[in-house]
């Protein structure tokens, strides 16, 4: 009797596949996000400012809060598209300020249509030279935007002269100050601009790749996505958003300092994290943008109305960006890792 050896038959080959390897690109599903967490957040901190003040769920107050957020959202919208792209802006205060100024400069010599037009080229230039400098000769953002930062705030006081400047055309000042039927007219190109940003992210190639991009920059690029083209439009597009913010600013405000938008930046991107998008980018949604621009502007509001020090206001700030960004990295399992790793 012979024993037959046994055989073990290899699996049969699989054909390969007609689509080429994405090499670990992946474009993910997006959304608006449920964002229940946040709006949970957010009307608790509505409960309580209504409870510890009258004042705060008057009619004028929630104008006026929603016309204070709404330069800060105008920002913010566009600075989540470059954050999911994995890119970072700190300037956004400083051209803000420095677009204001030259308008109000400019004006007393020029027509203030012409004044705002050199003032948006001006928003341009600088999203243009960020974008320079981080795609082209790979200058790391945080380091990029914060010596812009300096810069283009050290320009705002040269063009200014270190002091306030006025605005003298009227008609101007309802550009920041009017309403149309009864919603002010910053809130109302707030939403304008988010909606397109929201349109862009959800349906185009562009909006689908800037999440990939900043979720795999190696891998976008080796799948032939156009990456230092995309991210040069997303630094494009959030200069523009500070400059146009810096526009309906000093018309709300009436006069243009070079002070104006100081530590915007810091806000814009607890605004941003707190939302839901990711410092790592490739993570975000618009939805929770809006609702952490809205946490931020009614934690100003309420403490401003129940008469809290500036000082303690600013604490706050920096402990809501602190507070985003744990989250933060609580959302891409950081610290779950490093707690495992030290006990």
């Amino acid at each position: 009797m012979t024993e037959k050896s046994a055989t073990i038959e290899p699996p049969p080959m699989q054909p390969p596949s007609a689509q080429p390897q994405r090499l670990g690109l992946r474009v993910p599903k997006v959304t608006l996000g449920s964002g229940v967490g946040l709006i949970v957040i957010f009307v608790l901190v509505v409960v309580i400012f209504s409870r510890l003040t009258p004042l705060f769920l008057t009619t004028r107050n929630l104008l006026l809060l929603l016309q204070s957020v709404a330069v800060l959202g105008m920002i913010a919208v566009f600075s989540t598209m470059l954050m999911v792209g994995g890119g970072l802006d700190l300037s956004v205060g400083a051209t803000t300020a420095l677009v204001g100024v030259t308008i109000a400069v400019l004006q007393k010599t020029i027509p203030i249509g012409e004044a705002v037009t050199v003032g948006l080229l001006i928003g341009l230039a600088i999203g243009l030279i960020n974008g320079l400098l981080v795609t082209q000769i790979g200058i790391n953002a945080l380091i990029t935007t914060l010596g812009m930062l300096s810069v283009v705030r050290g320009l705002a006081f040269v063009v200014s002269g270190g002091i306030g400047v006025p605005i003298l055309n009227i008609g101007f000042l309802q550009l920041g100050g009017g309403k149309i039927d009864g919603i002010p007219i910053p809130v109302i190109v707030m939403a304008i601009l988010f909606i397109v940003a929201a349109i862009i992210m959800q349906f185009t190639t562009y909006g689908r790749a800037m999440y990939a991009i900043g979720g795999n920059n190696r891998a976008s690029y080796l799948a032939a996505l156009p990456v230092k083209r995309y991210q040069m439009t997303a630094y494009l597009l959030s200069a523009m958003s500070a400059a146009v913010a810096g526009v309906f600013l000093i018309s709300r405000q009436g006069a243009a300092s070079p002070n104006d938008s100081n530590g915007f930046e810091l806000s814009v991107v607890a605004a941003v994290i707190l939302g839901g998008t990711s410092l790592s980018g490739g993570k975000g949604n618009l939805f929770g943008t809006l609702i952490g621009v809205l946490i931020l502007g009614t934690l100003s509001d309420g403490m401003t109305l129940l008469s809290v020090n500036a000082y303690y206001q600013q604490i706050t700030l920096g402990v809501v960006l602190l507070l985003a960004v744990g989250l933060d990295q609580l959302r891409i399992g950081n610290l779950g890792r490093f707690f495992r790793s030290k006990y």
